[in-house]
């Protein structure tokens, strides 16, 4: 029988590894979702479309997911270690 070791409640604000990452990956997307929402709207209100670098800040909702990602595996891994660490 394995015993899961349990996460300690004592501190909610102790940063781990990556969640940093996953919070800014997070504000990035949003600020994409926005854009992307700002450049559709003039293709529905009948009025001039945005310039071709706004259409570019959309991608920023990609970047975000990527950079979100990045955090969820580092955070993964820094368990992973953490849980071979006390196996021995």
């Amino acid at each position: 029988m394995t015993v899961t070791p349990q996460p300690d409640h004592t501190a909610a604000d102790d940063a781990r590894p990556g969640d940093a990452l996953v919070k800014a990956g997070g504000i990035v997307f949003i600020v994409g979702a926005v854009a992307t929402l700002a450049t559709m709207a003039p293709l529905f209100l009948d009025v001039d479309p945005f310039p071709s670098y706004a259409w570019a800040v959309c991608m920023l909702m990609g970047v975000g997911f990527m950079i979100s990602a990045a955090g969820v595996l580092r955070s993964a891994a820094a368990q992973r270690t953490a849980a071979r660490a006390s196996q021995a």
